[in-house]
C-alpha cells in the first residue's frame, strides 16, 4: 500500500491516479474530507499532528509526502512525519521539497524543508527528493478575472522562468514511488522553457479561443493583492524570485527527461487540460 499525502491538490489528485492506474492499493490523506473515488481509500489527517498518522500508514510500504506550509511555521515538527513513517514500517519516502532549497537557500521556508531532506537521507528509509520549480497551476490566481473580464493581471509581465505542469511532478513521483532506480535520487523538476506571464496569457487565449488582455501590475500592487492569500514575507519572496530570477531559477533542467524519457509538458498543454477554469 501506498500513502498519498496532499492528495487532494494538483500533485495528489494525478498522483493517486496513477498509482490506481498501476494496480497499486492507494491510500490518500488530505486534512478535509473527500469522496473516495477509482478504489482509492479516502482518509482525513493532520500532519501537524504525527501520530495521528500511525494508522494511516500501518502496513504502508511508501509514503509520498507533501508538508502543508503551516508545517513550515515556528514551532511545527515537519520532520517529526519523516520520523514517524520510518518508525511504523514504511519503506520508501518520496518527498516534494523545492528548487529554492538550492537556488535561494537561505529563506526560512527552504531551511526548513532542508532539514527535513537531512531528516529523511538518515531515516534508514529508501528515499527520493523532487525539487520544482514554479507551477504552471499558479496561473488558477488568474481564473477569475479572466471568466469575468478576459484579463490577467500580473507583475513583471515579460520576466519568466521554466515553470512546470504538476501533473509531470506526479508523473515524475509515481516513477520514483514503483521502481528502485531512484532510491536516493534528487531530482530538480522545471518546465521545458523559460515561460513569461504575458505569454502564459496568449496560451490562456489560445486555449480558450478568444482574446485575453494582459495587465502588468506594480509589485506594490502584487504584493498586496497576494498578502491576501500569504505571510507578507513569503509574498516578497515569491516577488524576488518572479521579478529577479537567479541564472539556477532560469535553467532548465534535464531531470524530468531522465526519469520519464519524455519532455516535459509546455504551459500550453497545461491550459488546453484546463481551460474549463478560465470560461
Amino acid at each position: 500500500m501506498i500513502v498519498v499525502t496532499g492528495a487532494t491538490g494538483n500533485v495528489g489528485r494525478p498522483l493517486t491516479r496513477a498509482l490506481a492506474e498501476a494496480g497499486e492499493q492507494v491510500t490518500a490523506v488530505s486534512r478535509n474530507a473527500a469522496a473516495a473515488r477509482d478504489g482509492v481509500r479516502h482518509v482525513s489527517a493532520d500532519l501537524n499532528e504525527p501520530a495521528g498518522l500511525d494508522p494511516v500508514l500501518e502496513g504502508a510500504k511508501a509514503l509520498f509526502l507533501l508538508l502543508p506550509g503551516d508545517l513550515h511555521a515556528a514551532g511545527a515538527d515537519p520532520a517529526g512525519v519523516v520520523r514517524r513513517a520510518a518508525a511504523s514500517g514504511v519503506r520508501r519516502i518520496v518527498l516534494l521539497s523545492s528548487l529554492g532549497v538550492v537556488t535561494r537557500p537561505h529563506g526560512a521556508t527552504r531551511i526548513a524543508l532542508r532539514g527535513v531532506e537531512d531528516v529523511l537521507r538518515e531515516s534508514g528509509v529508501d528515499w527520493t527528493v523532487l525539487r520544482p520549480g514554479g507551477f504552471a497551476s499558479n496561473a488558477l490566481w488568474w481564473a477569475e478575472s479572466v471568466r469575468a473580464q478576459r484579463v490577467v493581471a500580473a507583475p513583471f509581465g515579460d520576466v519568466g522562468v521554466p515553470i512546470l505542469d504538476p501533473a509531470d511532478i506526479a508523473d515524475v513521483a509515481a516513477a520514483c514511488l514503483l521502481d528502485d532506480r531512484h532510491s536516493g535520487g534528487v531530482y530538480e523538476l522545471t518546465g521545458p522553457e523559460v515561460i513569461t506571464p504575458r505569454q502564459q496569457t496568449q496560451a490562456i487565449a489560445a486555449a480558450l479561443g478568444s482574446p485575453v488582455r494582459f495587465r502588468e501590475l506594480t509589485r506594490e500592487e502584487a504584493k498586496a493583492g497576494m498578502s491576501l492569500a500569504m505571510p507578507a514575507e513569503l509574498a516578497d519572496d515569491t516577488l524576488d524570485i518572479l521579478g529577479s530570477p537567479n541564472p539556477a531559477e532560469l535553467r532548465v533542467s534535464p531531470d524530468v527527461q531522465r526519469v520519464l524519457g519524455r519532455t516535459p509538458r509546455t504551459f500550453a498543454d497545461w491550459a488546453a487540460r484546463n481551460v474549463a477554469a478560465f470560461r
